[in-house]
């Protein structure tokens, strides 16, 4: 009996040794994200500034030309952040989606708090500067020139060279 109870307690031990030495390697890494993850979070980024903007400056007129205007960039552009999320966290998805939303928009409130009564002065202008793009398709690059703060870290994938088409090599001809 003895000899069957120190058995059980060697098994119980040697598994929960093996899922400490095992436990990191299968935790989910979080997916590197592509140049057009990157924009998405940019863009997403963007549209909370200026929704936060839009709220502390009563500036809605100016939000709602922007979310009319570039609707279909934006429904996009939120896409490529669903196919992101989904990629990194499975089932989860959709909670860690809405989890970055409202930390992105508690991150960006708080910055608007800090800088206190200059907050409209120095963002009323982006709705301008929004609106004054040639098409949605600049929405990427323009909110990532904004320098936005995120709340999470991205981890960029490395860029893979295109692969050098080459033409076949021109078979020899025969001679009769």
């Amino acid at each position: 009996m003895m000899n069957e109870t120190r058995r059980k307690r060697r098994r119980w031990l040697a598994l929960a040794l093996a899922g400490v030495v095992l436990a990191p390697s299968l935790a989910r890494a979080e997916p590197c994200a592509r140049p057009a993850d990157k924009g998405a979070f940019d863009v997403a980024a963007l549209k909370s500034r200026l929704m936060i903007t839009a709220l502390t400056c009563n500036a809605h007129d100016q939000y709602n030309d922007f979310v009319t205007r570039y609707r279909a960039d934006l429904q996009h552009e939120d896409k490529i952040l669903d196919a992101y999320f989904a990629r990194a966290y499975g089932r989860a998805a959709r909670k860690q989606h809405d989890d970055y939303t409202t930390l992105l928009a508690n991150t960006l409130s708080e910055q608007g708090l800090k800088q206190g009564t200059g907050f409209c002065d120095q963002n009323l202008g982006a709705f301008a500067k929004v609106m004054a793009l040639h098409d949605g398709a600049a929405l990427p690059d323009f909110a990532a020139a904004q320098a936005i703060t995120q709340p999470i870290s991205l981890t960029l994938c490395p860029l893979v060279p295109a692969k050098a088409k080459t033409k076949p090599k021109a078979q020899a001809k025969s001679s009769p």
